[in-house]
């Protein structure tokens, strides 16, 4: 979609260059017959230009000439395998895979909350072995056991 609104963007442009370049020659031989008449020309040519000009602007702010919002990325592929194995798209908060089977003391909460930085979306995410763990954000504790 954008190669084509960027080819379509460059035919318009050379377009327009190449009519603004015919009627400058036409005018500048207008002028060498007749002054009065090429002044009147270019009134009337630019009056119709500058009209053109405030439609297109209008049309490319209100109408179809905006680029359209970018898909929604896909969902991560998101994969477990193994005994006690623990994979998330996402941020883990606490894991307990094995062992005592008491939660880990989770991680001390920072004094003030700072925005979260901006993360591109998250790619596969896969967790394969026994009590592994493996996530696409950030992990707060892992308790995995005895091994």
């Amino acid at each position: 979609m954008a190669a084509q609104t960027g080819g379509r963007s460059k035919a318009v442009l050379w377009t327009g260059v190449g009519v603004g370049v015919l009627g400058i020659g036409a005018l500048v031989a207008v002028a060498f017959v007749d002054l009065g008449t090429a002044d009147q020309i270019a009134s009337v040519v630019g009056a119709v230009l500058t009209a053109v000009g405030l439609g297109l602007s209008l049309l490319w702010q209100f109408g179809g000439g905006q680029a359209h919002a970018p898909a929604p990325a896909p969902a991560p592929d998101v994969t477990a395998s193994g005994v006690g194995s623990v994979a998330a798209g996402g941020n883990i908060g606490s894991v307990v895979t094995g062992g005592s089977g008491t939660s880990p003391a989770p991680a001390p909460a920072p004094a003030a909350p700072a925005p979260a930085p901006a993360r591109p979306a998250p790619g596969s995410v896969t967790a394969s072995g026994d009590r592994s763990v493996a996530a696409g954000g950030d992990i707060g504790s892992v308790s995995t056991g005895d091994a």
